[in-house]
């Protein structure tokens, strides 16, 4: 037996409308199936499930989808697209137009945050709190010092 664990999205009446906006924003994506109540579909190898479910419950940030990115070019490409009829937040994170919350973050942050020299690290954090889309060069500023 193989256990898996998929993130499952609750939509208002839109599901159909946010899956093919999703396979719109990732290159690496795919619709597995879809009918008018449920989808599943694939984002850069992560399996997702949605469902037309109505609007008892709403998205927040309680839980979001975290985009690790390569440099500043892929952080730019997914904060234009998805932040597009959303909204802009602190520290990387964004809401797109359906309400669920992404964190787009390129992964130079991990690196420079995770550095043995705390005064590097703790000046990258507060570059970083700063921001609201992460700016690769600025972090790299403040690694510098």
């Amino acid at each position: 037996m193989t256990t898996t664990v998929t993130p499952f999205l609750w939509f208002d009446s839109n599901m159909q409308q946010a899956v093919n906006f999703y396979l719109s924003v990732f290159k690496e994506s795919r619709l597995i199936s879809m009918n008018p109540m449920s989808a599943t579909f694939e984002v850069q190898g992560q399996k997702l499930m949605a469902l037309n479910a109505g609007p008892h419950h709403k998205f927040n940030e309680a839980i979001s989808l975290f985009i690790a990115c390569d440099d500043q070019v892929e952080v730019d490409y997914y904060w234009e697209k998805l932040s597009a009829g959303g909204g802009e937040q602190q520290c990387g994170w964004i809401k797109d137009q359906f309400g669920l919350s992404w964190q787009v973050i390129p992964r130079a942050l991990g690196q420079m945050l995770g550095d043995a020299d705390r005064n590097k690290a703790n000046r990258v954090m507060q570059a970083m709190l700063k921001m609201r889309k992460i700016v690769v060069a600025d972090l790299q500023a403040a690694y510098k010092g």
